[in-house]
């Protein structure tokens, strides 16, 4: 199974890039949020996180491999969550996922189906479900920071390790979710600091709040 692809971006579409990996071109579909960020990279080396399938009806004989492509592994991740909701499947998902991941995350966290039910093909049924299904599965996909400059994905996910793992600290600390929440994106939003683990964040959170 392909997991990752590397290679130039030569080609992108509402719904699918061409990346040239030689000797060939790999057709990778992806959602719209993550069009709009690489629609300054064309013609640079980009990687995208993958999952591979095969699209068609096996009774029919018609099965065709299909690569879905994401900036993140925690993207890719959120992804094979929101596709594990009955009634929605990859390629509901893949046409839903308009907003970045963290709004869609906060969204499920909330509980808020209307914000959900204006995504394209989820409707109100469908998005009760997805709230049933993932509600206590989205805050750590709710805190993730935006996408870096080129060259600092690994720093991104790096980062995200860090803020999951203070927020599952927090709530063992006695604070309840969307205080956790409050509290890691008020030290994210004003320090530029890298913290290396949740410790310094935490400590960063509590001098934040004296």
């Amino acid at each position: 199974m392909i997991v990752k692809i590397t290679g130039k971006l030569v080609a992108l579409y509402d719904e699918r890039a061409i990346i040239e990996a030689p000797p060939f071109e790999y057709e990778t579909l992806i959602p719209e949020f993550a069009r709009r960020q690489l629609q300054s990279e064309l013609g640079q080396t980009i990687s995208l996180r993958t999952i591979e399938y095969l699209d068609g009806n096996p009774t029919q004989g018609r099965l065709v491999p299909r690569l879905i492509g994401f900036l993140s592994d925690v993207e890719r991740e959120f992804f094979e969550l929101f596709c594990s909701v009955d009634g929605v499947g990859s390629k509901k998902a893949l046409r839903a996922m308009v907003r970045p991941v963290r709004e869609i995350a906060a969204a499920i966290e909330e509980q808020d189906v209307k914000f959900l039910s204006g995504l394209p093909g989820i409707g109100p049924a469908t998005a009760e479900r997805v709230v049933a299904k993932l509600r206590r599965k989205a805050p750590k996909f709710a805190l993730m920071v935006p996408r870096p400059s080129d060259g600092a994905a690994s720093g991104a996910e790096q980062t995200l390790d860090v803020v999951s793992e203070t927020f599952e600290a927090l709530l063992s600390l006695g604070h309840g979710e969307a205080d956790a929440r409050r509290l890691i994106d008020g030290v994210l939003e004003t320090s530029k600091k890298k913290f290396k683990d949740s410790a310094e964040l935490i400590q960063a959170i509590y001098m934040n709040n004296r």
